[in-house]
């Protein structure tokens, strides 16, 4: 796989961030925040119940952003390590519970770990092959 291949995987797997941390979330932006359960939903029943949310977000992060590399690896034979997977999506839960809950980082930090993430992702599936 040549160089110019492998950094286009690469902008498509931050086009992918870019897509789902911002125009997918839809209600899952509220929903992953503490404050937004105690207004609307305020009953035990449902004081974890953004976890769900923010796990349900996660998910759909990991997936996606690993969606331009499986593919690659599936035309060219490479090996695809599902870990990778759980990792991005326990990292992304617990960075977006520290800016939307915590409030112990920004968007600025948020987007920059999500970022780093990328392209930890892509070196290990792409990038050095």
């Amino acid at each position: 796989m040549n160089i110019a291949y492998k950094i286009v995987i690469l902008f498509t797997m931050i086009f992918c961030h870019i897509v789902d941390d911002y125009y997918l979330q839809g209600w899952l932006a509220s929903a992953k925040q503490k404050s937004w359960w105690e207004n609307n939903a305020p009953e035990k029943l449902y004081k974890y119940d953004y976890l769900a949310a923010l796990f349900m977000h996660s998910f759909s992060w990991s997936f996606m952003i690993m969606l331009p590399p499986t593919i690659a690896l599936m035309v060219t034979g490479g090996i695809w390590k599902p870990v990778l997977l759980i990792v991005n999506l326990l990292i992304h839960m617990f960075v977006d519970n520290l800016k939307a809950n915590e409030k112990k980082i920004n968007l600025i930090q948020d987007q920059m770990i999500h970022i780093i993430q990328v392209i930890f992702t892509w070196w290990v599936l792409i990038g050095i092959l």
